[in-house]
């Protein structure tokens, strides 16, 4: 977490320069973090609409954005 709460801090400073690139830090490792997620509940037998409502987003959302994707190999654990 020492990665997300230093740009946390540096998004809420007075140098506009450095916020802005900090929020655009967040919103990428952000989307990355949802990526792998969505990938983990496929992976574990999610319906897209069990992620979609999880996301707060409608089925088709979700869908549209990641149905594309090939989620890494990574077998379930238990």
């Amino acid at each position: 977490m020492g990665e997300a709460t230093e740009l946390a801090a540096a998004a809420s400073g007075p140098d506009a320069r450095v916020g802005l690139r900090a929020a655009l830090a967040l919103r990428r490792l952000a989307e990355t973090l949802e990526a792998l997620q969505v990938d983990n509940a496929r992976r574990h037998g999610w319906s897209w609409q069990e992620i979609a409502d999880a996301l707060e987003v409608s089925k088709q959302a979700v869908h549209k954005r990641y149905a594309g994707r090939t989620p890494a190999s990574t077998p379930p654990e238990g």
